[in-house]
């Protein structure tokens, strides 16, 4: 007698269940959603915290700078729709434009998202080098005077017009003000939100934040009044974007294949012969349903070498320059790019600057596959076919075993000994940042696109910890050459300094350049409009879905 009732009872219960819905799972069947994984974590949306691609891909669809890169890494408009520079290259003058509006937030009188002005720069400014806040982009700061109260040397003239100050000239800086560092933020939704600002962002961009369930989903959707046009037609095209937080590889792939997302941004060995031929090309049975954008990522993956004399984690043989010579004359490049990365990626011969920095040239004094030289300059060292050179630890992480491995192979030939350290990431770097790593697989991702992003890598003032000088290099010939192109306005002598500094980074040989990358994305044939840059940004705002 008490059967239907209960059943009826449980029918009752899931449909009210089913109504009450979260605050992204809203009926999005008539909207274009674009969906992305991200394996990495997202630890922040406040974009002084955008330190990694994870937060930086996630915070530039919220927020907006001065300027912004296109996809040729030109220094173009954004919320400033000119700027002027001073002959002395010291003063820089911003013009905003009137019609950037904060996205709606109860913060606001009404919740309705104010104009942006100049004041709002400088407090987002202000704030970037609040050491309270321990901003890891706080540096992006550095060129800017200082007042005699410590304040930043900018001021807002007017609504419109922005005066920033350097200590000297420093042509980068345009670039750097590009960085997801120098978003906007307004005032009062940091002061009303705190720390939680960090998952309650409030920008200017082409999307807004809506859910973030840290871990599983953030969603955002479509700011209906952002700036930015195409033609006629006001962006973004598309009316949200989902983004899920699978940590494992090959999950994600499947779930790219299967069509639950729409973009596949990251080769990993577990699936790459699966979707790539040998020569890097997509598979012949994905054609109908899939296509690939390649294009150049400013980033060097290298072996560097500890070399500094005082440091007692520093290997000694390998302070001598001929040992470091023969072991980038010891393999080859382009047959290791061929065979572990399926032709994804340039060999790097030409130096440590990669191809696709504004001024890169190619490096005569670069390294080639020489097994001959390399026997030589391991007898000129003392060591004739590696004899008396004891073994070398080389500290990698998992996901760059293979390379490691073929590099052991190859070496032996010659009669270097590697022996590999297989480490957590976190572990590595934490190795690398305290001179705790004698020979170190790295990789150096431009952070604007200039080539003293990489020299200064280089520069004995920043040696690690203090800086990101791994190797302790130190040439007081590279740092004089170093010192006087970061004040050479013209571009280019400022670039033929810059190949003068790659030149000795190359004969003196502290790191061992690999490979340049290469910026890979899959996507369905129904998934128009997305844009690469050689920073390898995700660029949504021109992203159309045509189903």
């Amino acid at each position: 007698m008490i059967r239907y009732p209960f059943i009826l009872f449980i029918i009752l219960v899931f449909a009210v269940l089913s109504s009450c819905k979260g605050p992204f799972e809203e009926d999005v069947s008539h909207l274009t959603v674009f969906r992305y994984n991200e394996d990495g974590n997202i630890t922040s949306l406040d974009p002084i915290y955008a330190r990694n691609q994870a937060n930086i891909w996630a915070t530039s669809q919220i927020f907006n700078s001065l300027v912004q890169l296109d996809t040729n890494l030109n220094v173009t408009p954004a919320v400033a729709h000119r700027w002027e520079i001073s002959p002395d290259g010291r003063t820089y003058t911003f013009f905003l434009r009137q019609d950037v509006y904060f996205h709606d937030s109860p913060v606001f009188p009404n919740g309705q998202g104010r104009r942006v002005v100049a004041e709002d720069f400088v407090y987002s400014f202000s704030r970037l080098i609040n050491p309270s806040l321990n901003s890891p982009g706080s540096w992006v700061m550095n060129p800017v005077a200082r007042k005699n109260d410590g304040t930043l040397d900018m001021e807002a003239l007017s609504d419109t017009v922005l005066v920033i100050r350097l200590r000297e000239p420093f042509p980068p800086m345009a670039g750097l003000l590009c960085m997801q560092y120098c978003s906007v933020v307004p005032r009062e939704a940091v002061e009303q939100f705190g720390s939680d600002f960090r998952q309650m962002p409030v920008g200017t961009g082409p999307f807004y934040f809506k859910y973030w369930n840290e871990g599983l989903k953030l969603v955002l959707r479509k700011n209906e009044t952002y700036f930015e046009f195409d033609g006629e037609q006001r962006l973004p095209h598309l009316d949200a974007v989902s983004i899920s937080f699978v940590q494992d590889r090959q999950t994600a792939f499947l779930e790219f294949i299967k069509g639950n997302l729409d973009i596949l941004t990251r080769i990993d060995p577990s699936y790459k012969d699966e979707l790539l031929t040998p020569g890097g090309e997509l598979q012949q049975r994905y054609h109908d349903r899939f296509y690939k954008i390649t294009g150049p990522f400013l980033n060097t993956e290298y072996l560097g070498i500890l070399i500094d004399d005082g440091g007692e984690n520093s290997l000694p043989e390998l302070r001598s320059r001929k040992v470091r010579q023969a072991i980038n004359y010891g393999f080859d490049r382009e047959k290791m790019i061929k065979y572990l990365r399926n032709n994804l990626g340039t060999p790097a011969h030409a130096g440590f600057v990669p191809v696709g920095m504004p001024g890169f040239t190619e490096n005569s004094g670069g390294f080639y596959f020489n097994p001959q030289k390399a026997r030589r300059l391991l007898a000129e060292a003392g060591f004739p076919n590696g004899q008396g050179l004891p073994p070398i630890e080389l500290s990698t992480t998992s996901l760059y075993l293979d390379i490691g491995q073929y590099i052991q192979h190859e070496l032996a030939r010659i009669g270097i000994q590697l022996r590999i350290n297989v480490l957590p990431p976190a572990t590595l770097r934490e190795m690398m940042a305290n001179a705790n790593a004698m020979f170190f697989r790295g990789s150096w991702i431009a952070d604007y696109p200039d080539a003293e992003n990489y020299l200064a890598l280089f520069y004995s003032e920043n040696h690690t910890p203090a800086g990101p000088n791994y190797t302790r290099f130190t040439s007081r010939e590279f740092d004089r050459i170093y010192e006087m192109s970061k004040s050479v306005v013209n571009d280019s002598i400022r670039f033929s300094l810059y190949k003068k500094l790659d030149s000795i980074v190359v004969a003196e040989a502290p790191v061992v350049p690999l490979f340049y990358d290469q910026s890979v994305r899959f996507l369905p044939h129904y998934v128009k409009g997305m844009e690469t840059n050689p920073l390898n940004h995700m660029l949504l705002k021109r992203v159309r879905i045509e189903k």
